[in-house]
């Protein structure tokens, strides 16, 4: 077994109807069950902030969801309170098969640093315990489906080929916020860092 499917944050919140959904975030979830039924290993990622999130808008005076602030860690965009911990809109899908999940892997719950990779928080050093995982089933290649393609997709895409992983990501089993051209911006990142965008 060397190949792992990651599917990222296929929860109610991200799909239509949800605190911050994601365009046609729900289409994606028959493909990804059927390609899900497949992989040798499947790892779920599930964002699940506590209330009063640090990256939620609501948390800080006077700014609104989108808008950019200043972390110590790097630049945050502020976003709708979304994904809390054991809410509806932190729930998976109900339409997601979540049978096939070797794992269940949840981020985002330091209340003080948001956490968009798979693989690291956003200070891009503290670990999620992900790669430890996939290297003690001497996995070297992953295939990465989900929500949202411009942030959380992105990211883990990114921290998997700078750890040394073979990344794939199938655009057509993700989809993207897009803003002010974060879809293409994204793209655009992770073909410079080698990720296989099929």
């Amino acid at each position: 077994m060397t190949h792992a499917l990651i599917v990222i944050d296929v929860q109610n919140d991200f799909c239509p109807g949800g605190a911050l959904a994601v365009p046609e975030g729900d289409a994606i979830i028959a493909d990804i069950n059927s390609l899900m039924q497949r992989a040798e290993a499947v790892v779920l990622t599930q964002d699940w902030h506590p209330p009063g999130h640090s990256s939620f808008a609501s948390s800080h005076v006077d700014k609104a969801p989108y808008s950019m602030i200043e972390m110590a860690y790097g630049p945050q965009v502020l976003w709708p309170d979304h994904c809390i911990q054991g809410s509806n809109g932190a729930a998976f899908h109900p339409d997601l098969d979540q049978s096939c999940a070797d794992i269940i892997l949840r981020k985002g719950y330091n209340p003080a640093i948001d956490s968009y990779s798979a693989f690291f928080e956003n200070d891009h050093t503290t670990p999620t315990g992900l790669e430890g995982y996939l290297r003690s089933r001497d996995i070297t290649r992953v295939t990465i489906v989900g929500l949202a393609l411009d942030f959380c997709v992105n990211f883990s895409a990114l921290d998997a080929a700078r750890l040394g992983f073979d990344v794939k990501v199938r655009q057509d089993l993700c989809r993207a916020i897009n803003l002010e051209g974060s879809r293409d911006a994204a793209v655009a990142a992770m073909m410079s860092a080698g990720v296989d965008l099929s």
